[in-house]
């Protein structure tokens, strides 16, 4: 996971995480209103620059030397799928580059080859500009994970998911990705632009500066992030917390504010709103985002399957069903909410039920492969007739 969404938070402990903060579920709306419009200039008091103030970064950027050693490496390849198939190998394999996993810093392609390592979007860029040379259909593509944050110092840190993908002749695909084990969140892919990654790109760096507490320099990538794309909605979220950071009231709630407007399933800018309102001691305002918090979580199914988990690991098995239940009439088409409720159905000792569940977890990862992320596999081919398209027995399978 590679792109950071920073949630502040200075007094909700770890194991509150689950409970307390918002979770993401895809498409889910939040029914809140802000009373919001965005101000042309609020927006120039923020961006203030007028031009990319790092032209001279490119994350996608390779020397010949690079070109030239991936060239010599799948000269053999006499298909596409065969140049993604050994690119993979180079990149990953034990007796080539074998990168690893580092989430310390986000790199530029050249950085990662030199160093051996990054997160996922700094891989993402070196695997991108070298596919692209080589002739591949090659571009960025974001999926949602299950919530995951991290506490860095005296902020949350929520981590979301960016990975490659292209396509292979008129009907195939392929996706390649570059992390640790995680869970993916079914049939949220979408692929964005390079600017979109590039601002991505930047910020990661304001956020990485914000976690070091160099308020100053993260301001500086922030903004630059949104002059290259005003509409990301996770960037003014972040920028809103420099802004607090700061102590400038007014920045911080337009920021949080136009995150939401950008992106109504962005349950971080209302938290963070709630939280901002809290600590100046607008207490009802507080409460009603709470409150629009709380309804989201209602209808989230990934907040119920990780309550169902909360009471499955206390012994309380009916009320992990109840919730495994719940996720599914959102969202039926997650293996690990069947399997979760195969569980719990045979700790109260109904295999019929639990065999039922089992047998749809199955056909669900069958049928989903291609959606799946296993860990150890890092390239996946994909035929053009084999998405989630409905046809699994016994099951209700929607295509968002």
């Amino acid at each position: 996971m590679a792109v950071w969404q920073v949630i502040k938070s200075q007094v909700i402990r770890f194991s509150m995480i689950l409970i307390g903060l918002p979770l993401f579920a895809g498409c889910q709306i939040i029914d809140v209103d802000i009373d919001f419009q965005p101000d042309p200039d609020m927006y120039n008091t923020i961006v203030t620059q007028s031009e990319d103030r790092f032209a001279d970064i490119d994350p996608l950027y390779i020397s010949d030397e690079v070109k030239n050693y991936f060239e010599a490496a799948v000269s053999s390849a006499n298909s596409n799928q065969s140049r993604v198939e050994m690119l993979h190998e180079i990149l990953f394999g034990e007796e080539h580059l074998n990168l690893q996993y580092s989430d310390e810093r986000t790199l530029t392609a050249m950085n990662v080859f030199e160093l051996g390592q990054g997160n996922c979007l700094s891989v993402m860029n070196l695997y991108i500009a070298v596919a692209r040379h080589l002739g591949l259909d090659a571009n960025f593509q974001t999926v949602q994970v299950r919530p995951s944050w991290d506490r860095r110092g005296t902020l949350l840190v929520l981590s979301q998911h960016i990975n490659a993908t292209g396509r292979i002749g008129s009907q195939n695909r392929y996706v390649v990705d570059f992390t640790p084990q995680i869970a993916l969140q079914q049939l949220t892919s979408n692929i964005v632009s390079d600017s979109h990654a590039r601002a991505l790109y930047f910020n990661n760096l304001g956020v990485e500066h914000l976690v070091a507490g160099e308020i100053e320099q993260a301001l500086v990538y922030l903004q630059n992030a949104l002059w290259i794309d005003k509409d990301i909605s996770i960037v003014w979220n972040n920028i809103g917390t420099v802004y607090n950071r700061m102590d400038q009231d007014e920045l911080a709630e337009y920021s949080y504010q136009l995150a939401f407007h950008l992106d109504d399933t962005n349950a971080t800018a209302i938290n963070n709103l709630s939280r901002y309102y809290a600590i100046r001691g607008d207490d009802e305002r507080a409460s009603s985002y709470r409150r629009a918090i709380t309804q989201f979580n209602q209808k989230n199914p990934y907040f119920h399957y990780s309550q169902g988990n909360l009471a499955y690991e206390v012994g309380d098995f009916e009320q992990a069903i109840r919730h495994y239940r719940r996720a599914i009439r959102i969202k039926d088409v997650e293996p690990d909410f069947y399997y979760s409720l195969s569980l719990a159905y045979a700790r109260v000792g109904d295999a019929r039920q639990q065999q039922r569940m089992q047998t749809y977890a199955n056909e669900l990862a069958v049928a989903g492969s291609d959606i799946l992320l296993p860990s150890n596999q890092k390239v996946r081919f994909i035929q053009g007739n084999s998405i989630l398209n409905g046809a699994t027995r016994g099951l209700s399978v929607r295509v968002n």
